[in-house]
């Protein structure tokens, strides 16, 4: 009886559905594959510092969420098929240009990889820039998955079935990024720094299998819409930015999203410097998708009877609590005897940050996402789902900008002193990093409830003078 009601709740859903998650699922697995790890790819391999390496991780981040906006208009004018075509051949090139590039630098004497690289120019040399153009061609392809795969959710569910469609879609973002993220150590400890460039073969195979997948099994799957010319895609995305409570509602979650993105931006070099490079931080961050995993189909049952923003209330409210958590580790002195195992408590409680932070993802991502798609008019799902990750374009600048700072200012790379003693003097008070986005959580989360207090005054404003227009109409009619 258990096992059939646990099937039938993945039950209803067209092919087109499970086709569009499937290769989510592996376009997932291969970005955070890489993500976790991309500044640790650009300081260890290419040479930037912390200030460098997060502007561009931020600024890669942030172009990925921006685009959607406009590559998820055009996915609507030439079809899903053709742009998720596009979008996985593009990031295959991408991925395999991040494992190439490297090797071609090293061709040049500007640097010699193995366990660690050992730099012999290249942080002189504007050649390493070049790595922006490559990371450009997995923006634009990413763009278009962000945009295509969201709507094709919206448009594949009914009003009945839609919050647990995306807590479907939001389940198989997470078992990729699990999977993805999971390859990490094992090669970072067998490879060392060399590691952090193969990982990218394995992203750029995953998303050619989903390129074949969309080739032979995709064909028909989009609903299909009228072409739209480019004055009427200009004027939907006008609707779209005049659109007050939403462009709001993007500014408020931005707050939680830049406490998210520190798990990339800050975290893996925050764990590897304070922990020491036996820390795992890629395994630390699977703790997120795996909490999701396992907490978003019963946070979604909790909540059906509960609105929208009731529900992004309650994890924005979590999120300063993740936070406090990861900072307490560095006020713990010695290693913690679990029983089993003894952990670095910098480790421990970032562990314990991340489960909260998971928990709080399972409560706001999916509804959000379901939010959006409700104000999107027939055929135009793509766009408004693309400009729905606006708070990611904002808050990847923001948080990526802000990480870069704060790392050099209170957890400097040990790299750069003559001695242990040194360093440990200069990030004794490392833990402040986390204090800043505590904050930075908790207001977000009071903005959210005056929010909602706002919307549903203008509601009932709206609801009582609509019938009193109605009248004054009849009445001078009769007149």
């Amino acid at each position: 009886m258990n096992k059939n009601k646990f099937l039938s709740w993945f039950a209803g859903f067209p092919r087109t559905f499970w086709i569009a998650n499937s290769v989510e699922l592996l376009e997932r697995a291969a970005y955070y594959g890489v993500f976790i790890v991309i500044t640790l790819y650009l300081s260890r391999i290419l040479g930037f510092d912390d200030i460098q390496a997060a502007w561009i991780s931020g600024g890669f981040s942030a172009g990925l969420y921006f685009l959607p906006t406009f590559t998820g208009a055009l996915a609507d004018k030439v079809g899903f098929r053709n742009a998720l075509l596009m979008a996985f051949s593009l990031l295959s090139i991408g991925y395999l240009g991040l494992a190439l590039f490297p090797f071609a630098l090293e061709q040049q004497g500007l640097v010699e990889y193995g366990r660690t690289a050992t730099f012999t120019g290249l942080q002189q040399s504007d050649a390493r820039w070049l790595i922006i153009p490559i990371m450009v061609i997995i923006m634009i392809g990413g763009s278009f998955i962000k945009a295509v795969i969201t709507a094709t959710v919206a448009r594949t569910t009914t009003a009945e079935n839609r919050a647990k469609g995306f807590a479907i879609f939001y389940m198989m973002v997470n078992l990729g990024a699990f999977s993805g993220k999971t390859i990490v150590k094992p090669l970072r400890e067998s490879m060392g720094d060399l590691g952090l460039i193969n990982l990218n073969y394995f992203a750029a195979g995953m998303t050619f299998v989903a390129l074949i997948s969309i080739f032979l099994f995709f064909k028909n799957a989009e609903q299909t819409v009228a072409s739209k010319s480019l004055r009427q895609v200009m004027d939907a995305l006008w609707r779209v930015l005049t659109n007050g409570r939403l462009i709001a509602l993007i500014l408020i979650i931005t707050g939680f999203w830049m406490v998210q993105h520190q798990l990339y931006a800050t975290m893996p070099k925050y764990v590897l410097r304070m922990a020491g490079e036996g820390a795992s931080p890629s395994w630390y961050a699977n703790v997120n998708p795996l909490v999701v995993v396992l907490t978003v189909g019963l946070v979604t049952s909790l909540m059906k009877r509960k609105t929208a923003l009731f529900s992004m209330s309650t994890g924005m409210f979590i999120m300063p609590i993740s936070a406090l958590a990861m900072a307490s580790g560095n006020l713990i002195h010695g290693n913690v005897d679990l029983g089993f195992a003894t952990v670095h408590p910098i480790a421990l409680m970032m562990i314990v940050g991340i489960m909260f932070q998971g928990l709080a993802e399972s409560f706001i991502s999916p509804r959000f996402l379901e939010y959006f798609s409700l104000q999107a008019p027939k055929g135009e799902e793509a766009m408004y789902l693309g400009f729905s990750h606006l708070h990611s374009f904002i808050s990847s600048i923001l948080g990526f900008g802000l990480s870069g700072y704060l790392l050099n200012a209170y957890c400097p790379d040990p790299r750069k002193f003559d001695s242990h003693e040194a360093w440990q003097a200069a990030a004794s008070n490392a833990h402040y990093i986390w204090y800043i986005f505590a904050t930075i959580a908790l207001v977000s989360a009071i903005s959210l409830i005056i929010y909602g207090k706002v919307v549903r005054y203008l509601d009932t404003k709206n609801a009582a003078t609509t019938p009193l227009e109605a009248e004054l109409v009849s009445d001078t009619g009769q007149g």
